[in-house]
């Protein structure tokens, strides 16, 4: 019987974390984009106000890059909690978040367990 060959750790750490890889690769380069955008649009506004854009300082782009940051995130966050806590005592039948798939599976299943009893019985009385 051959043995396997490993993975290569490349491609381990791939099948290991491919998800949690892209999702953070996917929200750097939005955050990226988010930060660059911004940029664009602050020296724009301080140019047409006259004034030199600066990064840092008491005006700087840091401060208008923090707050919609941080906008986004509180929003988002946001999003994220109303859905979970609905979806612990909301339904929407069939639904891989709501709880009535799970009764239904409880209850195919015990409709087999209670078959394969009958069919044990059964089979253990000849």
């Amino acid at each position: 019987m051959p043995v396997p060959e490993p993975a290569a750790p490349t491609r381990r750490l791939w099948h290991d974390y491919g998800l949690s890889i892209t999702l953070v690769v996917m929200f750097l380069l939005a955050w990226a984009l988010q930060t660059w955008t911004g940029w664009v649009q602050f020296v724009s506004e301080q140019a047409a106000h006259g004034e030199v854009a600066q990064a840092f300082g008491d005006e700087g782009y840091v401060w208008s890059w923090a707050q919609a940051t941080f906008e986004n995130w509180q929003s988002e966050f946001l999003q994220v909690f109303v859905f979970i806590v609905l979806t612990t005592f909301l339904v929407h039948r069939h639904s891989h978040e709501s709880p009535d798939t799970d009764y239904e599976n409880e209850a195919a299943l015990r409709r087999i367990e209670a078959k394969l009893e009958s069919l044990e019985k059964k089979v253990g009385n000849r």
